[in-house]
């Protein structure tokens, strides 16, 4: 069992490292940071998913490509709880509240914001493209995570969306956690060539 202050430290560095991100003046060298800051995490902290692997080096992403990057406008919304199982912990629901505005026809269609439902709750986006089980993780990777703090800001009112900070959950690297991944009826139907890769073997 993980020592939950641990796991809180690992939270506030992953808090911290986005925070610096959303004060930075220019996104590909934020991204750069980003990287080089979370390959320190999992290199060295006791909550890396990547505990116990013989070597490791660093994540492997996709090149830094700002036409990934979007500030979209977005529409609340209403929808029905979806539940995720969560293993030892049990599950976690998120219920749809919002969806993008004018980002279909690079992304194929919309995509769907989801509010946490438990204690403090927080903005989830998880998604699915055509790259998933190729290039990328099987399941979908993350984009925003409240919990985590893992958040790129608004600007202007409209919501940053940038899928080079794409990131897999972690999940992708062990059997060892279970995380709720975005279900099938939200997947976008086109290659997002940005963010995180499938994970190197060990």
């Amino acid at each position: 069992m993980s020592d939950p202050l641990t796991l809180a430290d690992w939270r506030r560095q992953v808090a911290e490292i986005y925070a610096d991100v959303r004060g930075a003046a220019e996104p590909a060298a934020a991204w750069t940071v980003w990287r080089e800051r979370r390959d320190g995490l999992f290199r060295e902290h006791a909550e890396s998913p990547v505990r116990g692997q013989r070597t490791f080096a660093s994540l492997p992403f996709h090149a830094y490509d700002p036409a990934w990057r979007f500030e979209a406008e977005y529409q609340l919304a209403d929808g029905a709880d979806v539940t995720w199982p969560a293993g030892a912990d049990g599950s976690v629901s998120g219920r749809p509240f919002a969806h993008t505005v004018g980002l279909e026809p690079k992304l194929g269609s919309e995509l769907t914001l989801f509010w946490l439902t438990g204690y403090g709750g927080g903005v989830f986006l998880p998604f699915a493209d055509t790259t998933n089980g190729i290039s990328t993780y099987g399941g979908g990777r993350y984009l925003l995570d409240g919990i985590k703090g893992a958040d790129l800001g608004v600007r202007d009112g409209r919501l940053i969306l940038d899928f080079n900070f794409a990131y897999n959950p972690s999940c992708a690297y062990s059997p060892e956690w279970v995380c709720p991944l975005a279900p099938a009826e939200y997947r976008v139907d086109v290659p997002i060539t940005a963010g995180e890769k499938t994970p190197r073997p060990d």
